[in-house]
């Protein structure tokens, strides 16, 4: 498929993906910029409902940057047990908070570039952030169904996170960057799924590469 083939494709994918899901939206719940950051960081490895059953609890004791800087590690760690990976996470959350307390003036930063200087935030973190909290289309969150996603509809060979958002980025025009996360998450959670796509109910399936057949991925 030519580039400019590949261009109209995504373009489509995401048309079609719009009117199919039209209330797409990030499915953690969180009130501000803070408690965005930290369910996502919480969510790595984890499904989203099980990060939605931790955080209630957690943002009713943990109300600002300085509440998680000067958290408990132990009984931190005790309350997102279930998130899995959850002394690896307390410690980023509260070096993050740290961090935000000591450069940030307590406040969630709104740019990809101060984002990534704190513990436990790579791209796909921060441009959930700064899309879903503060409105700015900074790239493409990549993680696991946009990963499989843009692999079996042709938008990306490539394994590696970070290529994966260069390519899509290249091929969509930057209004289109924000919302794509979402449609592909909901996408690959009711059609598209890992082990068995339903592909004869898929909006894509009549120019989907691996529609037609037994998806290789």
């Amino acid at each position: 498929m030519r580039l400019s083939e590949r261009k109209q494709w995504s373009s489509e994918i995401v048309r079609r993906l719009r009117k199919e899901y039209p209330g797409a939206k990030v499915a953690l719940d969180y009130a501000n910029p803070l408690e965005l950051l930290v369910a996502t960081i919480l969510s790595a490895q984890a499904t989203d409902k099980t990060i939605n059953t931790i955080t209630p609890a957690l943002f009713r004791k943990y109300r600002s940057a300085a509440d998680y800087a000067r958290a408990d590690r132990t009984v931190f760690e005790r309350k997102i047990r279930s998130s899995g990976f959850f002394r690896n996470k307390a410690k980023n959350i509260i070096a993050a908070a740290r961090r935000i307390e000591e450069a940030y003036g307590g406040q969630v930063p709104e740019t990809m570039e101060d984002l990534l200087t704190l513990p436990g935030v790579a791209r796909k973190t921060a441009n959930i952030v700064l899309y879903n909290a503060f409105g700015v289309t900074a790239g493409i969150a990549v993680d696991t169904h946009v990963r499989r996603l843009a692999q079996r509809l042709g938008l990306s060979a490539q394994i590696d996170p970070e290529k994966i958002e260069r390519d899509l980025m290249g091929l969509l025009p930057r209004e289109q960057w924000g919302p794509l996360n979402c449609l592909l998450i909901e996408h690959g959670r009711k059609i598209c799924q890992a082990k068995k796509p339903a592909c004869p109910d898929c909006v894509l399936k009549d120019k989907c590469p691996t529609g037609r057949e037994k998806p290789r991925i």
